[in-house]
């Protein structure tokens, strides 16, 4: 049900205000419908994915199918004072008055979320607008079925943020000659209110393409517009026209959201990798002044007092005495031979950052206008990308990554160190070949040769995927180590993933991933 249809029914309940409630019926267990004197049935049909709230002449009886049910039927049972909804969002709040009885009651409010699969309705306590605690919800949601908002028993409701879009009930002719670019079956994009079918059914209306822009003609979709907001009925053949858009809508909603996650994921990893760069260019500054301070150390060591926490030296340039704090267990030598080493590390971690930051910015590029594409993308192009991705993923295997050499031979690649662990000791047989990027943490790289010699080829595309899989990953000249597996082993003692080889040979590779076919 959409928010116009949901503002409809509001505007009709609106003049019976305040209402005598007459008691609850409850046809089946997701179906509440409270009899209003002189109106009828207020229909709640919360059963996901197509709650409705509507207005039924009709007789209906039931009584309460479970807990809910019945807290609803005892608790809330006074007059129906107002109703508001939450801009023309899906969410619409009743208001009801105290009721005299056996156990007074007193007042409280029922908010409708009519929001398709996660369709829910929730008893809160008195006061005003949609916020405040929960007494009892019909669907608990909690953070392991959705980590970004909770509903509970007992727990404060915050309603979903509304969506920031024009309002079609005062949309002017300004506002309305702005969409005049947009297709007429996307305003609902820019329009709050409106979903897929009141969408169809304004294309109907208007008489014009629901795939162009309506240009000049955006008059005559204004008239449109403002015959739905009036009378937000749908057509029979609309409707099903419409059903089938809101099909096509939430697949492509549900493929956007899968497409997303891992390329949100992945920006934000490379804009970590950005702020080490930025945070090791901080590093080198710290590191220039580690070695002037060396320098004035091993210049004027026989000055400086044994055990001393510090020491005054004359600056080179003759501008006065520096400051040197001095570890007092430590001669003025071995202060200074710690402060180049603590330098020499900080400038090694910036080349090594440095070296890879235009990678990085690129990679951060193309991901950014990746996400882009997917927001904007309709479902024929999200299936199209889908199926891309899904042909680049590397074969599944129990035991890491599987792929396949120039040369036809079966290349697994460990996904953590449990996995680096199994195939070094447990899948890789003694004559297979073994890799892994020198001196960087990352994955093992099993070649399954059968013992056979590599052709330069498969060594190659082997040492790309170990370089590719470690934290040299974007890099050039990147050392990978390879040998046969029996020279591999696992030190006594030694975390899963740790080992130490011997007879090794070593190649420099990018640490980009090789392409499929190379």
């Amino acid at each position: 049900m959409e928010g116009l249809m949901l503002a409809q029914v509001l505007r009709d309940l609106g003049p019976s205000f305040p209402a005598r409630t007459l008691g609850w019926a409850f046809p089946d267990e997701t179906t509440s419908a409270l009899l209003i004197e002189g109106v009828g049935n207020l229909v709640l049909s919360y059963r996901p994915p197509q709650p409705a709230l509507f207005i039924s002449r009709e007789r209906l009886r039931g009584d309460p199918h479970n807990g809910f049910q019945r807290l609803l039927a005892a608790r809330v049972r006074g007059d129906l004072l107002g109703a508001e909804q939450l801009k023309l969002d899906r969410v619409v709040a009743l208001h009801f008055g105290a009721a005299e009885g056996f156990i007074d009651q007193p007042p409280a409010r029922i908010v409708f979320e009519v929001t398709g699969r996660n369709a829910n309705v929730l008893v809160l306590e008195e006061g005003e607008g949609f916020a405040g605690r929960i007494t009892l919800a019909a669907r608990e949601i909690t953070g392991s079925r959705n980590r970004f908002r909770t509903v509970r028993s007992g727990g404060q409701y915050t309603p979903p943020p509304p969506y920031d879009k024009l309002d079609p009930r005062d949309l002017g002719e300004t506002e309305a000659r702005s969409l005049a670019q947009v297709p007429l079956g996307r305003w609902r994009e820019r329009l709050d209110g409106l979903g897929p079918l009141l969408s169809a059914e304004l294309v109907r209306r208007s008489g014009l393409p629901g795939g162009e822009a309506p240009g000049e003609r955006w008059p005559q979709a204004l008239d449109a517009l403002r015959s739905l907001v009036a009378d937000p009925t749908v057509r029979e053949g609309t409707l099903s026209e419409g059903a089938r858009e809101s099909a096509r809508a939430e697949k492509a909603a549900a493929l956007r959201k899968a497409l997303r996650e891992p390329l949100d994921k992945r920006v934000t990893l490379l804009r970590n990798q950005l702020g080490d760069v930025t945070r090791a260019e901080e590093g080198v500054e710290i590191a220039a002044q580690d070695r002037a301070e060396a320098d004035l150390l091993m210049a004027y060591a026989h000055t400086v007092e044994p055990g001393a926490l510090s020491a005054l030296l004359p600056a080179f340039d003759g501008s006065g005495e520096v400051p040197v704090s001095l570890e007092p267990q430590l001669s003025a030598v071995q202060n200074a031979e710690k402060r180049y080493t603590r330098a020499r590390r900080r400038e090694e971690v910036y080349e090594r950052l440095a070296e890879r930051e235009e990678n990085i910015r690129a990679e951060l590029a193309a991901a950014q206008a990746r996400v882009d594409e997917l927001d904007h993308a309709d479902l024929d192009a999200l299936e199209r990308l889908s199926a891309d991705l899904e042909a680049e993923k590397p074969e599944r295997s129990p035991y890491g990554a599987r792929f396949r050499t120039p040369g036809g031979l079966e290349v697994l690649v460990g996904r953590n160190n449990k996995e680096n662990a199994t195939l070094s000791h447990r899948v890789g047989k003694s004559m297979d070949w073994w890799f892994h990027a020198q001196g960087y943490p990352g994955s093992h790289v099993l070649v399954r040769s059968g013992g056979r010699d590599l052709d330069l080829p498969d060594i190659l595309y082997a040492a790309r995927l170990a370089a590719s899989h470690s934290k040299a990953r974007g890099s050039s000249n990147v050392p990978v180590d390879y040998t046969r597996i029996k020279h591999v082993w696992r030190p006594r003692g030694a975390p899963a993933g740790q080992v130490h080889y011997t007879d090794q040979k070593t190649v420099f590779v990018d640490g980009t991933p090789p392409d499929p076919g190379s």
